[in-house]
């Protein structure tokens, strides 16, 4: 599907993208609230200043994607891949990002309060100077991730793996 095509029919109420191939796709700052991109291939494309809150990408590919400064509120990502996809300066509030596959990805200055990321492998994630308030982290694997000015406050970190991870005024060692 081209980026043409998909805009076109989103402006006409079409809502539904499941499985859709937009991998390389520009869709720099497309307004995009409420898409459903289900098991979509997105891997390398730009979404940069997007808003995709409300949006469904349920096990979609988004690997190496960048979607720096976009608005993605409550957006369900469950199952997603993003590997070393670009989220900083991202708003992930109140996203679902459970099971999520986020190894070397960039979230530099997201702002992930109340994020669910439980079960996801951040391993070597940068989440410096993120904003996870209250977000739930149970069980995630943050081997290596650096936090570096991270806040963390209410963030629940039970079961979470965080070995050689860069927290925000230590090096946890286990």
């Amino acid at each position: 599907m081209d980026v043409e095509t998909l805009l076109r029919q989103y402006a006409q109420g079409d809502r539904d993208f499941s499985n859709a191939e937009l991998s390389s796709a520009d869709l720099t700052g497309a307004k995009l609230s409420g898409i459903n991109l289900i098991r979509a291939d997105l891997s390398h494309a730009i979404l940069r200043n997007a808003n995709l809150s409300g949006a469904f990408l349920v096990l979609a590919n988004l690997e190496q994607a960048d979607l720096s400064g976009a608005m993605a509120i409550a957006v369900n990502f469950s199952g997603a891949k993003l590997q070393e996809a670009d989220l900083s300066l991202c708003k992930l509030t109140e996203a679902i990002l459970t099971g999520t596959r986020l190894q070397r990805a960039n979230l530099t200055h997201a702002n992930l309060q109340g994020t669910i990321l439980a079960g996801a492998n951040l391993i070597e994630a940068n989440l410096q100077q993120a904003d996870l308030r209250g977000a739930n982290l149970y069980g995630a694997d943050l081997r290596g991730a650096n936090l570096t000015g991270a806040i963390t406050t209410h963030a629940n970190l039970r079961g979470a793996n965080l070995a050689g991870a860069i927290m925000p005024e230590q090096v946890i060692t286990v």
